[in-house]
């Protein structure tokens, strides 16, 4: 139960601190009985956890005031013992759904969903709905006939018997122009080359050896759909850690 506004310059600004009395204040209207001593209470038992200035006075943010609402009306309407609250509050502050309204529930994990940044399995189907010249896909996408060149030597870029390059070539060539901007160049990339031959080498091994409904084109495309959510999901992980 976290919250906070992200500043213009990518940073979230230091929330607003409130006093105990102002805490008090904002929750008056719903719990008119509610005290200093039971807000302190609850910080005992780790429910709130309120930042102690320097000279130790106890001041609550705008995030601690909707935690403790969530709490006085968790023992007011669901009569929630503390330790049921306690792991409510870890499994929303872990992105999980809250427990059943009951004493003997559990937190519940989120299903998996589909990332809608990793293409379906049709969206990978080949393409062949355009042809491009080199000089007309340099001009697609910006890049100049230098970088061109050095993606057809690193093998990104390869065009098909008369010279033409498909619609995949696009997306190659703007990735390329993006990445070069920051400093990688074409022979930098070579890696994701190598990276993409092996995922296709798997996917024709699967293919090769277990058997399945729908086409080889529509089940060669379902396993690449699943390779790169696996691969989009380790590089966000990798990311954050």
């Amino acid at each position: 139960m976290t919250a906070g506004t992200v500043a213009g310059d990518g940073t979230a600004p230091a929330p607003r601190r409130l006093t105990i009395g102002k805490v008090l204040a904002a929750l008056s209207e719903d719990f008119p009985d509610v005290t200093a001593s039971k807000i302190r209470f609850l910080e005992a038992e780790g429910l709130v956890l309120p930042h102690r200035t320097a000279s130790g006075y106890r001041t609550y943010t705008e995030d601690d005031v909707r935690r403790l609402h969530y709490v006085l009306t968790a023992q007011r309407d669901r009569y929630w013992p503390l330790k049921v609250i306690r792991d409510a509050l870890d499994a929303l502050d872990r992105g999980l759904a809250e427990p059943v309204d009951n004493a003997g529930g559990r937190p519940q994990p989120p299903a998996p969903s589909d990332d809608p940044e990793v293409p379906q399995p049709h969206e990978l189907l080949p393409r062949r709905d355009i042809s491009l010249t080199g000089p007309e896909l340099r001009e697609a996408t910006g890049i100049d006939r230098e970088t061109m060149h050095a993606l057809e030597t690193y093998g990104l870029l390869q065009p098909d018997g008369r010279g033409h390059f498909g619609h995949e070539a696009l997306a190659i060539a703007a990735a390329a122009r993006t990445l070069a901007a920051h400093g990688l160049e074409a022979r930098h990339l070579r890696p994701f080359r190598t990276a993409a031959d092996r995922e296709i080498g798997l996917v024709d091994q699967v293919l090769a050896t277990r058997r399945g409904s729908g086409t080889r084109e529509d089940r060669a495309a379902e396993i690449a759909s699943a390779c790169i959510a696996l691969h989009v999901a380790l590089v966000r992980a990798g990311l954050a850690r």
